[in-house]
């Protein structure tokens, strides 16, 4: 099963995701004159962030979806549709900068040695995404409730590593890592149906193997499943743990 994304459910309900990126784009420091990959960047906002500073920015995302919308908000800007294990780019950027993307990609391998491969000697990477134990509370429920519905094995699709698991990764393909960071970030969801939302747009893919009648019911099922635990004050929350990156290529 392979995720899809509904790129006006992503831009509607969780724009926390770019806003979050924000304080990466300022750690990046992006300056005039820099050529920078924004690996994932879904419907453009932070390849536009970059942009604002003058690097010439080339966003990057394997969703058609994501690609159109980025192209019809930014225009201006150039985004390729390609995946980040597959990108040809080499010697060709400054900085490498990604976020809420890396954990999507099952063959982590592939896109360290594609990433490092685009940069130039001495070009930096910079990446947050899912680290070990993100959305655990999310993810239990929803294996457990599908496990009721169906034997069928539940899809995964998420590689979120611990900090000796990456930067060990990231050192076997050549990068020397610089920082490594993994937080806890529990983060507000937007509106009443919150986990609702959320759960459609980040899991949706897990709930395929189940009869269409009853995806609704188990999705409500998920949502009481982790009540006493992220919702709070009137308030949804996810809780997510990040792992952050810096590395350089030498």
């Amino acid at each position: 099963m392979k995720q899809t994304w509904d790129a006006e459910l992503y831009e509607a309900r969780h724009a926390f995701v770019w806003h979050f990126g924000e304080s990466l784009v300022e750690l990046l420091a992006p300056v005039a004159g820099e050529r920078i990959l924004d690996v994932g960047c879904g419907p453009g906002q932070l390849t536009n962030k970059i942009a604002e500073h003058g690097a010439a920015v080339v966003g990057l995302d394997s969703s058609p979806d994501m690609i159109g919308q980025a192209r019809q908000n930014f225009p201006k800007l150039h985004f390729v549709l390609q995946s980040a294990t597959a990108m040809e780019f080499e010697d060709e950027f400054d900085a490498v900068f990604s976020n809420a993307t890396l954990h999507w990609i099952l063959d982590a391998r592939a896109a360290a040695r594609a990433m490092f491969r685009a940069l130039r000697k001495g070009g930096r990477l910079l990446a947050e995404f899912g680290g070990i134990g993100n959305v655990r509370t999310i993810e239990s429920a929803v294996k457990a409730v599908i496990e009721h519905y169906t034997d069928a094995p539940v899809a995964g699709r998420r590689f979120y590593p611990s900090v000796g698991e990456y930067t060990s990764l990231l050192e076997a393909e050549g990068f020397e890592v610089r920082f490594a960071h993994l937080f806890d970030r529990p983060t507000a969801l937007e509106g009443g149906n919150g986990m609702e939302n959320w759960i459609t747009q980040f899991s949706g893919f897990q709930f395929e193997p189940l009869a269409p009648e009853a995806r609704k019911q188990a999705m409500k099922e998920v949502v009481e499943l982790v009540r006493s635990k992220l919702y709070r004050d009137g308030q949804w929350f996810a809780d997510y743990r990040r792992l952050r990156i810096i590395a350089v290529k030498p």
